[in-house]
């Protein structure tokens, strides 16, 4: 037995919080609504409401109403890193509802209420051994993006509290004096708006000025604290993850895609093996089978589950294979699910020749007799100049505004060590009036990574949208029919969603529940590449081998589902930077920009998409 097993033995991971957090959180979540709803609407402070809402923190008298926004906001802020146990999230709830007590005390002298919040606070106290939870990744731009939502948050909330007493206003301000208000109040100004009562004058005066001081006290912490690098892929690591896959490469397809350089790797104690993430909304996320020795695996996922557990992250694998998935199910207890299949090619076995491949043969000589053809080389075959125009091409053919890839792209073409890499070109004399002439007469491209010494896996097919149609067929052809002379005996092209059960739900004798699901996803292939994908696959004859999401329970598919298709670029929730500045972030190491296969118009135009289409 190894020395990773024998570190890492089988045993059911707890990968959530118990059900303290959860409570307190909640409880976090409810005193935060009706901190704020209590201080901003004044039929909630003198309506039947006002009793509950007593006993909670600020809602009270001009500065304990302006306390309890800002108190308010801070604990919604807080609720959803208290259900998760993080440490951090412990101490600042435990130091914000002492100011709560006093406020119930100094303005609206009620015992009852300061007894209560201190009384949250005990608690807190209490079970301060279930907050151990470490704090996620960041950086500094985090700074910029939460002056953005949190002034736009205040700025809404701001205009609600100005307009909320329209009894007490002098005269009848109209829109651009209230948003005048607002945005003098937000830093501390007296603003146009005038109001009968002192108090409610007071009160909205406070508000703004809380909600502003809140904004620049959270956006100067945020951008003056330490930063850590969001998932940054370390030279050191990845000179690691190489010397594994020069070892244990061939053993998956995906295990190239290891060495993207937005994903963190962690390893085994002993070296021999790890996993490579990167986690998207609080979801952990892995794709592929571990890199490395499989006897060397256990030791890698204990690693991964601890590191999980640690920052009470969700732990989930996206695209692993069939012995991939038995390792991470046996060793973790997680779940399994078949997600779709992967299309494999043997070099020695594919012919163009027979009545299977009579589309294929004829699309291939009707494109080369319009003067199309077809080149084959390694990366480093290429001139730099060549490689400029492939990516130039890559980004001026891409169908979306961003890059799209995670778990079966690579995010970068053309560097020193990724020699080994091959690309397919397509040329033809361009005509003048072209949309990019300074392409020259480059029409189309794949590019495959490396899979062991002798394999390739596809990782991005572009071309011209205005290129006659069956260029993808052509140059997959010529790879396949070129591989045997650069010793590939294996090809992986496409990932296709869910196959098996499209081409079970269209076989005679079917029943209902398998046609309506096989129904179900050609309905949803007029948004998303499901059939168009298996379909194209199908065409040169492959091997299909099925690829698994593995998963801690069933009600976190959703979750983890959104993370994915945050991952592969369909869902984009942060703000972009412009690729100026992104090239002097701590930690570039003169990358280049991301380039994957996805965004095509049609069903010839399929590419490798990722696990979720």
């Amino acid at each position: 037995m190894s020395a990773d097993r024998a570190c890492a033995p089988r045993r059911r991971w707890r990968l959530r919080p118990s059900a303290v957090p959860v409570i307190i959180g909640t409880a976090a979540f409810v005193i935060g609504v009706l901190d704020v709803v209590g201080a901003v609407f004044p039929a909630f402070r003198e309506g039947r409401m006002h009793r509950l809402a007593a006993v909670f923190p600020g809602t009270v008298s001009s500065l304990a109403a302006a306390t309890a926004v800002v108190t308010g906001i801070l604990l919604l802020m807080l609720a959803h890193a208290l259900k998760r146990g993080k440490s951090r999230a412990w101490w600042a709830t435990v130091l914000l509802m002492p100011v709560g007590s006093a406020t119930q005390l100094i303005y609206r002298h009620s015992i009852f209420g300061a007894v209560l919040s201190l009384a949250l606070m005990g608690v807190l106290i209490a079970y301060r051994s279930e907050f151990t939870a470490l704090s996620d990744p960041r950086t500094r731009w985090r700074a910029a993006l939460n002056f953005v939502v949190l002034s736009a948050v205040a700025f809404g909330l701001g205009m609600v509290i100005t307009s909320a007493h329209p009894k007490s206003e002098r005269g009848n301000p109209g829109l651009i004096e209230r948003v005048q208000h607002v945005l003098y109040g937000l830093f501390g100004f007296q603003g146009p708006v005038r109001y009968t009562s002192d108090r409610v004058g007071d009160v909205v005066a406070y508000s703004l000025g809380g909600l502003g001081l809140l904004i620049a006290i959270s956006t100067v912490y945020l951008a003056l604290r330490p930063g850590r690098p969001v998932a940054e892929l370390s030279e050191e690591d990845e000179e690691r993850l190489r010397a594994l896959l020069v070892k244990h490469g061939a053993r998956d397809s995906l295990g190239h895609f290891a060495l993207r350089r937005d994903k963190s790797a962690v390893f085994s104690p002993s070296g021999k093996a790890a996993v490579c993430y990167r986690v998207v909304s609080g979801v952990m996320l892995a794709s592929g089978d571990p890199i490395g020795d499989v006897e060397a695996w256990p030791g890698a996922i204990e690693q991964y589950m601890e590191l999980a557990r640690a920052h009470a992250w969700l732990p989930a694998v996206v695209g692993c294979s069939e012995t991939g998935g038995e390792v991470w199910t046996r060793e973790t207890g997680l779940d399994a699910l078949e997600l779709g299949d992967e299309a494999i090619v043997t070099t020695s076995e594919f012919t163009l020749q027979g009545r299977a491949m009579r589309n294929v043969r004829q699309m291939v000589k009707r494109i080369e007799r319009s003067g199309y053809v077809c080149r084959v080389r390694r990366v480093r075959d290429l001139t730099e100049e060549e490689k400029d125009r492939v990516r130039l091409a890559a980004d001026a053919w891409r169908g979306t505004d961003t890059e799209r890839g995670f778990s079966m792209a690579l995010g970068r073409f053309g560097e020193e060590l990724d020699g080994d890499c091959v690309v397919v070109t397509a040329h033809k004399e361009r005509e003048p009036e072209a949309p990019h002439p300074e392409l020259g007469d480059l029409r189309a491209v794949l590019h495959f990574v490396p899979w062991g010494s002798d394999g390739l896996s596809l990782e991005l097919m572009r071309r011209d949208r205005s290129a006659d149609p069956g260029l993808n067929e052509l140059l997959i052809v010529a790879a396949l029919q070129e591989a045997p002379a650069l010793g590939i005996t294996r090809v992986s092209l496409n990932f296709a969603m869910f196959r098996s059960a499209l081409a079970r739900g269209e076989r005679i004798g079917a029943g209902p529940v398998l046609r309506g699901w096989r129904g179900l996803l050609v309905f949803l292939s007029r948004w998303f590449q499901i059939e168009s994908l298996y379909k194209f696959n199908e065409k040169f004859q492959p091997d299909w081998v099925p690829r698994f999401l593995v998963f801690p329970n069933s009600r976190d598919l959703p979750r983890i589902g959104f993370a994915i298709m945050q991952a592969e670029g369909f869902v984009t929730l942060s703000l972009p930077l412009p690729a100026t500045i992104q090239r002097f972030l701590p930690g570039r190491r003169n990358r280049q920009p991301h380039r994957h296969k996805s965004g095509y118009a049609t069903g010839s135009d399929a590419a490798k998409e990722s696990a979720v289409a």
